[in-house]
């Protein structure tokens, strides 16, 4: 897959190919099934497959200061993207901004899918909405799609447990701490990458250090202590088991949301890497400790906890 940033630099080979527009936040399994729909569709045209997302989301530029939680990253949708077996040909960046978001129903068809892209089919979910004021829908896609001799086709709603999968059902029920419901409708467990950097290094100085990890998002639905496992990176270390605090930390007053992750049994420098934590179990919420002594034996006692979680985990039925 390759990432086309921005419509600017849109060349005459990505015009002629089937199309999915959307968000696309967390690449569940609604998704998954559009984007494996998109590839065979264009497979059985003979052309190429784009994904056409925004950057910032829509959410994010009509609410900048009530932003709901972001799922992923770019970074993270990129490689999330990579993973999948129908993987698009292209991620189509498009900037949101006062241009766009103005942009009527009629005039995005013309400007974007007719006269840039000159597609040969749009796939969408059957509840799509797009333009100015989320003024166009499959009517209107449907007879654009009649005039300019472009294929329309719509997904029905993607369904696990008789409930449809959405970017804001697993948000909800991340902040909630279902991951287990998170995870059957993402496919796989939640995680989060970053780069791991150089912190406070106040956890040596109580015997559990940790590798800080900067989110890089406007919000997030997670905020407590998790057992997880982290990925370096490095196929020899595979999966290592640990515990995170996704928070404020209180105990020394801090005010931004980071991720802090303590690996069991390994010492290895990760500093530095861009690793990936998923995240498998609630251990308890963030709260504010009296005293370093005070939290490092609240955090020998999750420690404790959590390798009991891992044990039983292990030791249960494949």
């Amino acid at each position: 897959m390759k990432l086309i940033r921005y419509l600017h630099n849109l060349q005459p080979a990505h015009r002629g190919g089937v199309l999915t527009i959307g968000n696309f936040d967390g690449i569940h399994l609604g998704h998954q099934a559009m984007l494996a729909m998109l590839r065979d569709l264009a497979e059985r045209r003979d052309t190429h497959s784009i994904l056409m997302s925004f950057r910032p989301l829509p959410h994010e530029y009509f609410r900048p200061q009530d932003t709901p939680s972001r799922l992923m990253n770019l970074r993270e949708k990129i490689n999330a993207l990579r993973a999948i077996e129908h993987s698009p040909d292209y991620l189509l960046l498009s900037k949101f901004d006062d241009a766009l978001a103005s942009l009527s129903a009629e005039d995005f068809i013309n400007s974007i899918l007719v006269e840039q892209l000159a597609v040969k089919a749009v796939v969408v979910g059957d509840d799509f909405r797009f333009g100015a004021g989320r003024r166009g829908d499959m009517t209107l896609l449907r007879e654009a799609g009649d005039k300019y001799g472009f294929e329309v086709v719509a997904l029905s709603t993607h369904k696990v447990d008789n409930m449809r999968v959405s970017s804001t059902r697993i948000r909800e029920a991340l902040l909630q701490d279902d991951l287990e419901a998170a995870q059957r409708m993402l496919g796989r467990p939640y995680a989060i990458e970053g780069r791991v950097a150089h912190g406070d290094k106040r956890g040596r100085t109580i015997g559990f250090p940790t590798a800080n990890i900067h989110l890089h998002r406007p919000a997030t639905a997670l905020d407590g202590v998790y057992a997880v496992q982290l990925h370096t990176g490095n196929a020899a270390d595979g999966w290592v088991n640990g515990i995170a605090n996704i928070g404020k930390r209180p105990t020394v007053n801090g005010t931004r949301k980071q991720l802090e992750v303590h690996l069991f049994d390994f010492d290895r420098d990760i500093y530095g890497r861009h690793v990936c934590i998923r995240f498998l179990h609630k251990v308890r919420d963030e709260k504010k400790f009296e005293s370093f002594e005070a939290l490092k034996q609240q955090i020998q006692q999750d420690c404790e906890m959590t390798k009991r979680y891992f044990q039983q985990r292990a030791d249960a039925p494949q």
